[in-house]
């Protein structure tokens, strides 16, 4: 009796060699690129920077510190250091970084779109949470608040620009906008279309603000005149005009507390 035999598929090679091919197939082994993830070294350094912002904060770093931290979202994988001292040294110090105009920021190397947004969502950030301080608040007594939103917002610009704050019958912030921007030394500034506005909303008073890119909150002539035309638009409406406010790079000018309005 023949014996049993079962019946089964044998297995196939993984690769057919050719029909004059005589030895065995040698598959290559692959080749390896190179590893993923951020090297020790800069892990390390990312931690550390992080403890010491989160021990001492802010007051702890200096600025090109504070920047690679806003940096490191950004650019996950590399040394960010030499392009925060880039930053620095082109724009001055960290709130001018956050301010400067994407198209600046452009041309130092090492920038992209991923590091301009980042940039603009801190700067937005710091806005936002000092006019969240002021808006639908009475402004009058809460005066150092203002003046810090005034610098948050508009002391590290690079052009000129004309805000103008409206507030209610009790001195209650209604609106905050912004009327005109120019050129680094100059804004035009349109007295019947701020009284228009403020009509509109329902105002009964105004604070004018504008900044000076160079830094030095001195009144030109032109400041002063402009604001006097103002003031006598506004009077014949009704409307007072409690301040102008200069904002500097590091200090402010009063209009009232200097005799001006």
């Amino acid at each position: 009796m023949a014996p049993n035999r079962s019946f089964g598929e044998m297995p196939m090679p993984l690769f057919t060699p050719a029909s004059d091919d005589v030895g065995p197939v040698i598959v290559p082994a692959p080749v390896k690129g190179p590893a993923k993830g951020t090297p020790s070294y800069l892990s390390d350094h990312r931690a550390r920077l992080r403890e010491r912002f989160m021990q001492g904060g802010a007051t702890a770093m200096p600025d090109y510190e504070l920047l690679e931290l806003v940096l490191f979202r950004a650019i996950p994988r590399q040394d960010v250091k030499p392009l925060a001292r880039r930053l620095i040294e082109r724009f001055g110090d960290f709130n001018r970084v956050l301010s400067a105009n994407p198209a600046r920021l452009s041309e130092v190397e090492g920038v992209g779109p991923a590091v301009i947004t980042e940039l603009k969502i801190v700067e937005a950030a710091a806005q936002r949470l000092s006019r969240a301080r002021i808006i639908q608040r009475p402004v009058l007594s809460s005066w150092q608040a203002l003046l810090d939103y005034c610098h948050t917002t508009m002391a590290h610009r690079e052009t000129e620009q004309f805000r103008v704050l409206y507030l209610d019958r009790k001195n209650v912030l209604i609106a905050d906008e912004e009327q005109a921007s120019g050129t680094v030394d100059h804004v035009p500034v349109y007295p019947r279309e701020i009284i228009k506005r403020a009509l509109e909303l329902n105002a009964s008073a105004l604070i004018l603000v504008h900044n000076h890119p160079s830094g030095d909150p001195t009144p030109s002539d032109s400041d002063i005149t402009m604001t006097a035309r103002i003031a006598q638009a506004g009077d014949t409406m009704g409307i007072v005009i409690h301040d102008h406010l200069i904002i500097g790079k590091s200090r402010e000018l009063s209009f009232r507390a200097e005799g001006l309005l």
